[in-house]
């Protein structure tokens, strides 16, 4: 094993040495195994929480998803999580793969093109995943 170029890499190196120990199945975890434990809620659900139903005149599911979406990557799209669960919600209340590019490439303007790439990088995981589902 070499050794790790910088503190944080040594940190998480010294994390997964004490996890094997603890407990040798944890050598082969993924932080993104975790994605799949949280179901994607219905649209109706969504419309319901974050949608138009409370104020019939505000924003609807879809539109609330992709702010979101917009919002995460001018962070700078480092939530990995967050943003795949958001793409995947925004496919559930109806958004097309489509206005989710857009929406990621309209966001390169404010937070530049490494966000951008990052998030549609993101993005087309979850949007391959669903392609897969449908087959």
């Amino acid at each position: 094993m070499t050794e790790p170029k910088n503190p944080f890499e040594a940190m998480m190196a010294q994390a997964q040495e004490m996890a094997k120990a603890l407990n040798p199945a944890l050598e082969d975890f993924s932080p993104k195994g975790f994605e799949g434990l949280w179901p994607t809620m219905p649209k109706e659900v969504m419309e319901m929480m974050f949608g138009n139903t409370v104020n019939k005149d505000g924003l609807d599911a879809k539109t609330r998803l992709l702010l979101t979406l917009a919002g995460l990557i001018c962070q700078g799209a480092q939530a990995d999580a967050a943003l795949r669960q958001t793409v995947k919600h925004a496919l559930e209340a109806g958004a097309k793969k489509q206005e989710i590019v857009e929406t990621i490439g309209q966001m390169s303007v404010f937070a530049g093109i490494p966000a951008m790439n990052r998030a549609l990088d993101l993005a087309q995981e979850v949007m391959d995943d669903k392609r897969d589902d449908e087959t």
